[in-house]
């Protein structure tokens, strides 16, 4: 068995459950990021987006590796860590690639007017994570928070949908921040920021 099929937490239940409420923490507070550790996978997916889909997916959860992202490694990791079936976006409950490997948002399950709940959520994998670049408002954010994201306008479109459209993580390295569908994004003037 090689070394990749048996990282994973050393202590599972306290390590899990610490990684789930962080996660939760993320998606209560988007734009929030936290630091995941205690988990590795094979490159190019970060140890952050390792344990999300650890804590969140299972072998009832369709998964979609996106690009650079559907590879033997990650498939073998897939299959041992989480035995979550392969499949097409369409039918995904998550996905996980960089923002280009992923493309449209609405080729993603949104949702439907009585199950809003069968919709996707988005692994996005991005080169660095940092609270600066669009306005984030809505539901947990006090104030306001602030986060770099990848094409605000389809961000943007998604949002005006809810309580329809996709939910998205971003991930870098060991880092993640959350986006549900039911945030608020402006991108503001140079001259205001």
């Amino acid at each position: 068995m090689s070394a990749l099929l048996t990282a994973g937490f050393s202590d599972p239940a306290r390590e899990g459950a610490r990684a789930f409420r962080q996660v939760l923490d993320a998606m209560a507070h988007p734009g929030r990021i936290v630091t995941l550790e205690g988990v590795s996978a094979p490159a190019p997916c970060s140890d952050a987006a390792a344990i999300a889909l650890m804590i969140l997916a299972d072998s009832t959860t369709p998964l979609h590796l996106a690009g650079a992202h559907d590879c033997p490694a990650m498939r073998e990791w897939v299959a041992f860590h989480l035995g979550a079936p392969l499949c097409a976006p369409q039918h995904a409950g998550f996905a996980l690639g960089t923002w280009q490997a992923l493309g449209e948002l609405s080729t993603y399950q949104q949702g439907v007017p009585e199950y809003p709940d069968r919709s996707a959520t988005l692994i996005v994998e991005l080169d660095q994570l940092h609270n600066e670049g669009v306005r984030l408002s809505g539901p947990g954010i006090e104030r306001e928070a602030w986060l770099n994201l990848p094409d605000p306008g389809a961000l943007q479109r998604n949002a005006a949908r809810f309580p329809l459209g996709c939910d998205l993580m971003f991930t870098s390295g060991k880092t993640l921040a959350a986006l549900p569908r039911s945030t608020r994004i402006e991108v503001p003037d140079v001259c205001r920021r």
